[in-house]
């Protein structure tokens, strides 16, 4: 009997010991675990005429969102917009394609810092593919490009890296203004890839401001867009390389991934921490984030450019503010951020109070901005700018409509069970990145008619280094492969070489800001044509790498 006892207490107590270690005790003080934080926030603005429907620009602050970069889980954008095609009727069925990217860091960034980069961003239908700038599409398979061609070089002084465009290491809320024209570099076409499928004349132009740099960089190719219609028929003539685009587009700022963790104290109360997260600080305290959001329609910049390029006088390049609208914001705005562990469902993530820390405002008519609460926000100084640094704790709490919110506390409120205080948001160990690689076989549109001038190199302060090559304008990869026939290419070269001789990179194209410092492009990227070679040729890169 006594060793039938000792055999069950034994077997019990076996069972408990495992029970421990394979089952955690999810909820025990102390003991954290690791979500994030995600969401949008929100930016109101009145509406403009439809007419307004040739392009836009913006004006949008630039900063190091997070104290310290935490890998590549990291996708945010800052403030900007989505360009989407403007329909006489309903919008095709079934269809997402636009011009979106903007300022950010994405999960494919190979050479990321705390300075954010910049891309194009154009999606092609439903996101079969996609176009991040000239070299840069959806992956890196050479022998099936995905938008891989999709934009053409058209700056002689800028070079542009497939990891997307960089930013001088540092910018700390200065201006980054950039938005996108149609120019009518091309003419339409009836067929496409040799079928009864048109191609319009929309080249989207990416123009920017900025303080090293103005003007025109680069172009969606017409055929990056109407190329998807041979699998699709319906959406001939739907897409942008035929359709104007839509003025009164949302303004926000996505955000997928900041770091957070989370813990409960012997109540059974639940907190959490963000990694170190700021917006840019102005003299008074607040934050501005975007300014000059403009709009345009064709008096602003394409009927002066078709008139040039079909033999009349030169086009300044300028925009003609008779043909812009400017955006007014009401000063509102709203927040979806929400803090969650993986484990919680979709619908049940429970927003950050925001509202608590963060008022929307708008301190001229065409700005907008953040007017924080001093009491429960920091600031940051440093040689490169100053910071708000918005709350790190939270607890979690629900009032009696059952409605629950994360509201921030002070570090101090935080109880020391949580273990939150000892937690840190590092910078994570990753494998070395791989580099950027154009195609090398000699009879590729690399090669064949190649490249006249290089290699150079440029060695940028994201600790990489871009191998560029000068090509001929209507000679680059993205052009050999945008369905032109070699009389179309011709033309287009001669358009080019206006523009290089005409537009030159030191003067205003887009209104300057009212307010503000402009922000800089790494000094690296900015290029100078070799002798001879000052008009008609551009800089392509075919390889960025790690620096050893």
């Amino acid at each position: 009997m006594l060793q039938k006892r000792f055999f069950l207490m034994f077997t019990l107590c076996l069972t408990l010991v495992f029970a421990l270690l394979v089952t955690p005790a999810l909820g025990a003080p102390g003991q954290t675990e690791k979500g994030e934080m995600a969401g949008y926030l929100l930016v109101p603005h009145e509406k403009v005429e439809e007419t307004y429907n040739a392009g836009f620009s913006i004006y949008a602050a630039a900063w190091p969102l997070l104290q310290t970069y935490p890998g590549h889980r990291f996708q945010t954008g800052l403030f900007g917009t989505w360009m989407f095609a403007q329909y006489d009727g309903p919008a095709p069925e079934k269809m997402y394609s636009d011009i979106e990217g903007g300022l950010g860091w994405w999960r494919d960034t190979r050479f990321a810092t705390e300075t954010p980069k910049f891309i194009m961003g154009g999606v092609a239908p439903n996101f079969v593919e996609w176009a991040n700038g000239p070299g840069a599409g959806k992956g890196r398979n050479w022998n099936e490009p995905k938008g891989h061609y999709g934009v053409a070089q058209l700056s002689p002084w800028l070079l542009w890296p497939p990891d997307g465009l960089n930013l001088k290491q540092g910018t700390c809320g200065q201006l980054f203004g950039y938005g996108y024209l149609a120019l009518p570099l091309t003419k339409p076409k009836s067929t496409t890839g040799g079928k009864k499928v048109p191609t319009g004349d929309h080249c989207w132009t990416l123009f920017l401001n900025t303080r090293n740099f103005k003007g025109p960089v680069a172009f969606f190719t017409p055929y990056f867009w109407s190329h998807t219609t041979l699998d699709d028929p319906r959406l001939a003539g739907m897409l942008l390389d035929s359709r104007p685009a839509g003025p009164n587009r949302a303004m926000q700022m996505e955000t997928q991934y900041i770091p957070s963790v989370q813990a409960t104290n012997a109540q059974g109360e639940t907190y959490a921490r963000i990694a170190p997260t700021a917006f840019p600080r102005g003299p008074q305290g607040d934050s501005m984030v975007l300014h000059h959001a403009a709009v345009y329609n064709n008096k602003a910049l394409w009927e002066a450019v078709q008139a040039w390029l079909e033999g009349g006088a030169p086009a300044s390049g300028a925009i003609n503010p008779v043909g812009a609208a400017t955006y007014t914001f009401p000063g509102k705005g709203g927040a979806t951020w929400r803090i969650y562990t993986p484990s919680v469902p979709k619908e049940k993530r429970v927003s950050v109070a925001w509202t608590s820390f963060a008022t929307p405002i708008a301190p001229d008519p065409s700005s907008f901005g953040y007017r924080w609460n001093e009491q429960l926000v920091t600031r940051k100084d440093s040689k490169d700018g100053s910071l708000v640094v918005l709350p790190e704790y939270y607890r979690l709490v629900t009032d009696g409509n059952n409605k629950s919110q994360w509201i921030p506390v002070p570090p101090k409120d935080v109880p020391a069970e949580t273990g939150l205080a000892a937690v840190s948001f590092p910078r994570p160990v990753e494998d070395r990145p791989e580099p950027y690689i154009t195609p090398d076989d000699p009879a590729s549109c690399w090669k064949k008619p190649g490249p006249v001038a290089g290699p150079f190199q440029a060695h940028l302060g994201d600790r990489s280094i871009v191998t560029y090559y000068w090509y001929r304008f209507a000679d680059q990869p993205a052009l050999l492969n945008a369905d032109l026939t070699n009389q179309e290419r011709e033309s287009l070269q001669t358009r080019a070489e206006k523009i290089h001789r005409h537009w030159t990179k030191d003067r205003d194209y887009l209104a300057p800001p009212a307010i503000g410092e402009l922000a800089e492009i790494d000094p690296a990227l900015i290029v100078t044509p070799p002798k001879g070679l000052e008009a008609g040729y551009v800089p392509i890169a075919t390889r960025q790498a790690a620096q050893e």
